[in-house]
């Protein structure tokens, strides 16, 4: 099992996130312990590394902000679940469109223990539940660590998402698990959702306290 550790972050902006991340995974090396940070986001716009400008239709007062990530335009906010995975490919012995599978299974089977069936699609990554698009993920690989990770809506606002094509999708819609009647908080979900990934990604968690 691979070592990881787990940090709670609560609301953070999303800039000053990201560049954490580069900065860890710029100064990381072979031993350094990989790690899961869960948050939430204040509300961003963000546009994925080769991301279309057509994508984003109306982001009024909203801020956007050019990421590095893969995949097209997205929105977070609060009462959306952030979580970051600083991976290191090797140590995990995946290669990204297996961590991809595996992001997707972790959230599908959160899902499945609420009684909610849910499942990916082939051609436009993330977690959908009767089309709708529950779950967002982006990754960057660099030296063969990975950073971004998924967004999974809990109980956020959705009508930012009206402005945009989510995730490069003309009409995709969105839901959320609240409208599910599943009700959880970030630190109720983050738990549920690292437990999933730690069983699917062969991982042995370590909270930090």
């Amino acid at each position: 099992m691979t070592a990881v550790l787990v940090r709670s972050l609560g609301v953070q902006p999303y800039s000053t996130t990201w560049q954490a991340m580069r900065a860890f995974t710029d100064a990381r090396q072979p031993d350094t312990t990989s790690e899961i940070w869960l948050l939430e986001h204040f509300p961003v716009y963000t546009q994925g590394q080769a991301g279309k400008a057509e994508h984003l239709l109306d982001p009024g007062n909203i801020p956007v902000v050019q990421s590095d990530r893969g995949g097209q335009v997205t929105y977070h906010g609060p009462g959306q679940l952030i979580a970051y995975l600083l991976l290191d490919l090797k140590t995990i012995n995946r290669g990204i469109r297996s961590l991809v599978s595996a992001m997707e299974e972790s959230v599908i089977g959160l899902l499945a223990q609420h009684h909610i069936q849910a499942r990916a699609r082939p051609d436009a990554p993330g977690v959908y539940v009767d089309e709708k698009k529950i779950a967002a993920l982006g990754l960057r690989v660099r030296r063969g660590y990975t950073y971004h990770g998924l967004a999974l809506n809990l109980d956020m606002d959705l009508e930012p998402f009206s402005h945009i094509n989510p995730c490069g999708h003309p009409g995709q819609e969105v839901t959320r698990l609240t409208d599910l009647g599943v009700n959880l908080n970030r630190d109720q979900a983050g738990r549920e959702l690292v437990t999933q990934l730690a069983e699917n990604l062969n991982l042995q968690p370590r909270w930090q306290t």
